[in-house]
């Protein structure tokens, strides 16, 4: 009995000493479901301030706002055609750089004839490296460029372990992916500078969001993106230059997919025309956007998956027996 009420007075002291830790792990958890659904308010206004109202208000004057001109590399398909059309539809004169003169100027001629302003091309490689900047520059110098769109890139035809890349195509993804957007804004920013106004988007993905294996280069180049974005934001928002980093996820299209099979039009996967028209509306507003809803909200779920659960997906996506059509 002695040792049943021992027992029992023993409990009632551990239990009295422990109350004070229970009520303070009580409120760190209510600190921490507080703040957690602060931050689901939070995204939610922001989502719909970024990819909804917009759309239900006048469109921006980009012209008066940025320039008369803008700049598009890779603009002959995809995203950077589609965005080159969508900002010929506000009003603003379009330049657009590729390495095929022909397709250019097809390209160049639909834009005109289809929205009234007037366009120009640049015939270039970027893959090519420091050489064709020279020219790229002289064909700039007397137009006064507010808008410039760094949509070039290369990647691999098929997921392949670092050491599979050959040499060659490694210079192309660095030349194309980071040299091009670099260089480019690098020529333009000092026009914007003097006229204190310009805008730079530069197309990165939503894939740098995690290490990604067998895309490493890629993955690793539109990380470069990214921070070379928000640095020059930094950099520059205090003289007039709104620089903005997007971050598509997959877009339909008429390029093969790493399965082999064709892009197609879905609410997740969007025609280009689709994304750039949500694109284009958030230009201004955010400074690192999916540029498109359903993909902030693929976003928003990348950023919170532990990233072993990423790369055991994208390891699974990745797969040999993922790529048989």
């Amino acid at each position: 009995m002695a040792a049943v009420d021992s027992f029992y007075l023993l409990y009632r002291e551990i239990v009295r000493s422990c109350n004070c830790y229970v009520e303070t792990l009580a409120l760190v958890g209510a600190v921490y479901t507080v703040s957690k659904s602060i931050a689901v308010v939070r995204d939610c206004y922001i989502l719909a301030r970024l990819h909804f109202i917009p759309r239900l208000i006048s469109r921006t004057d980009f012209v008066t706002l940025y320039g008369k001109w803008a700049v598009i590399s890779g603009s002959i398909d995809g995203i950077g055609q589609a965005y080159a059309e969508e900002l010929a539809r506000q009003g603003v004169n379009i330049i657009i750089i590729s390495k095929n003169r022909f397709e250019l100027e097809s390209a160049a001629k639909a834009i005109a004839e289809a929205y009234r302003v007037e366009t120009d091309v640049i015939e270039a490689d970027f893959s090519k490296g420091q050489e064709i900047y020279k020219s790229i520059k002289e064909s700039l110098k007397d137009k006064e460029i507010g808008i410039l769109v760094n949509n070039v890139g290369v990647s691999c035809e098929s997921p392949q372990y670092f050491t599979e890349v050959s040499e060659d195509k490694l210079w192309d993804i660095i030349n194309t992916n980071i040299a091009a957007a670099s260089i480019m804004a690098h020529i333009v920013l000092p026009g914007m500078v003097e006229r204190k106004k310009g805008a730079v988007v530069n197309i990165s993905s939503g894939t740098c969001c995690k290490p990604t294996p067998k895309m490493t280069a890629y993955s690793a180049t539109k990380a470069y993106l990214d921070h070379f974005s928000r640095s020059l934001h930094y950099e520059y928002a205090s003289k007039g230059i709104f620089v903005q980093s997007l971050l598509p996820f997959s877009i339909a299209s008429q390029m093969m997919t790493y399965t082999g099979r064709m892009r197609s039009n879905s609410w997740l996967v969007p025609a280009p025309q689709v994304y750039a028209r949500h694109a284009v509306s958030t230009l201004g507003i955010s400074h690192r956007t999916t540029g498109y809803w359903p993909h902030s909200i693929q976003f928003w779920f990348a950023q919170y998956m532990p990233e072993w659960m990423w790369v055991w997906g994208s390891n699974i996506f990745n797969s040999p027996s993922s790529q048989t059509t």
